[in-house]
């Protein structure tokens, strides 16, 4: 085997396999869209009450204004899902231009799992923490 041959046949391989872990990702993510779908309406019929969703400033206590109203799915603020049944990640950098005129986010692409690659205990199934946040109702203070 020559070793053009040779680089080529791995080349193909690792072709092969980040389409394969493209698939499985939007997999993931149509899968994960269902679930928020679900929940946006299962919310909507209950009723649950919506917030103006603030946006955390870095690691202070600081929050802007998203311009986006909906249900956070962590209790810190840091996660939450808008009436447009897309999810968000609420933290941006401190800027002295967004304390004046807030953000502007970029819906995120859920996944099965919330917080791949957080902290040690910050993972949680995407399932769990939709019915967790169903099951509290409007009992869903947001600690900061």
């Amino acid at each position: 085997m020559t070793s053009s041959s040779w680089s080529d046949a791995r080349r193909e391989a690792a072709d092969a396999q980040a389409a394969r872990a493209a698939r499985l990702r939007a997999d993931e993510v149509t899968q994960a869209r269902e679930l928020v779908a679900g929940f946006v309406a299962e919310a909507v019929r209950r009723h649950l009450a919506t917030s103006s969703l603030q946006v955390r400033a870095g690691d202070s206590r600081d929050t802007y204004r998203s311009g986006l109203v909906g249900w956070y799915l962590r209790r810190d603020g840091s996660l939450a899902i808008a009436e447009d049944g897309e999810m968000y990640v609420l933290t941006a950098p401190r800027s002295l231009r967004s304390r004046f005129s807030g953000v502007t986010l970029t819906p995120t692409d859920p996944r099965l799992q919330a917080g791949i690659g957080a902290r040690d205990g910050e993972s949680v199934a995407l399932a769990t923490l939709l019915e967790l946040r169903l099951a509290a109702g409007d009992d869903w203070p947001i600690v900061r």
